[in-house]
């Protein structure tokens, strides 16, 4: 299968985009596509129980999203938007070194210091170390956090949740964001019931539709829940300029317990199928897969990853080796998301399912509905 850019093209109706959560969970829609049938069926969430069997292991992805978006002062008065991407170890111990995204980063300089207010009163500083390039080529801010004390005690007294642009744009301005919605809330719901690590920039999204008694439930019925935790970058939702072909995604961290991968390789070794959740899941799963050939068995494996990173870019020619069924959003046109879901699926079929969801009006992107490929 080839894959050209307009391939991805698909019309969405502005209204279908769905800048809010449901109130509960589990009640969002569920498109299902069956790859060996090419049969569509259109299903409520919950329902997800009636097409997972006893012996499967469903995968989802428990990186925690940190409330890294925050809206800074310049001692000119000026506001800085920032976006806080990863700590820079290397820049030495402790966490104080952070990569940024910024605007304007054109007008701020290496020494200035930023402040910004908790609702406590609680004045926080921190200082623009420098400058540093990401995989590719974008300027980026390196901020000294020292003055700020604990990153993560930081963010969680003034950040918000980095929620999608489109989101913002239709609440209202940036330079509003303090008074235009619940920040509290917001870190809730962009964030699954079983984040546990942090370090995500992005929710996994397609993790947002389980519930605490959605799982309970899936559990009681013999479903494997194991857990990989991928900290999901800036680069993810990056659309495609160029080609296909030529696109490349920026490195993020992962990991892969022991007991995943044990689990894992008894569900492959008794014929039992991988269901992973999310394209982050998928990736991770991927990225540590071990052929058959190399393993010495008669089924591929997986191994376990403490800490490694992946740049997988999953595009037509990718042989999958672990991933039998996947649960996912619908995602941008023209993005590495829809491709990899594409390359999984067949495009035709994707491309069916999509023009579905239009004409039953499903809502799209991060807060919309799912689809389960079998």
């Amino acid at each position: 299968m080839t894959l050209k850019l307009e391939d991805l093209d698909y019309d969405l109706p502005k209204e279908l985009i769905a800048h809010e959560p449901l109130p509960v969970r589990h009640e969002s829609r569920l498109l299902v596509a069956n790859r060996k049938t090419r049969e569509i069926k259109h299903e409520q969430f919950g329902s997800i129980k009636e097409y997972l069997k006893p012996g499967d292991v469903l995968v989802v992805n428990n990186t925690k999203v940190l409330a890294a978006h925050l809206l800074m002062k310049r001692k000119t008065g000026g506001t800085v938007d920032l976006l806080f991407l990863r700590a820079l170890p290397e820049m030495g111990a402790g966490g104080k070194f952070w990569e940024a995204m910024g605007r304007p980063i054109k007008r701020l300089h290496p020494g200035e210091v930023l402040e910004v207010t908790a609702p406590d009163g609680t004045v926080f500083s921190v200082t623009i170390h420098g400058f540093m390039f990401a995989e590719k080529g974008e300027r980026r801010l390196v901020i000294d956090l020292s003055q700020a004390g604990s990153a993560y005690e930081f963010f969680s007294k003034v950040g918000f949740a980095p929620l999608p642009p489109y989101i913002l744009s239709k609440r209202s301005s940036l330079g509003e964001l303090k008074d235009s919605f619940d920040r509290e809330s917001d870190i809730d719901r962009y964030q699954t019931v079983f984040a546990e690590h942090p370090g995500a920039i992005a929710a996994p999204t397609a993790g947002l539709h389980f519930s605490d008694e959605l799982l309970s439930e899936l559990k009681a019925n013999g479903v494997h829940v194991q857990f990989v935790t991928l900290h999901v970058g800036a680069g993810t939702f990056k659309l495609i300029e160029s080609s296909v072909e030529d696109h490349k995604l920026e490195s993020e961290q992962f990991y892969i317990s022991k007991e995943t991968k044990e689990v894992i390789n008894a569900a492959k070794a008794r014929g039992s199928r991988v269901v992973a959740v999310g394209t982050t899941s998928l990736r991770a799963l991927e990225s540590a897969a071990v052929p058959a050939s190399e393993s010495g068995t008669e089924y591929n494996t997986i191994r376990s990853v403490d800490g490694e990173n992946t740049s997988l870019y999953v595009k037509p020619g990718h042989e999958f080796l672990l991933v039998d069924s996947m649960i996912t959003n619908f995602h941008l046109a023209r993005s590495s998301l829809l491709v990899l879901v594409a390359t999984f699926a067949d495009k035709e079929l994707i491309l069916d399912a999509y023009n579905q969801a239009v004409e039953r009006k499903y809502r799209f992107f991060s807060y919309g509905d799912a689809m389960l490929i079998l």
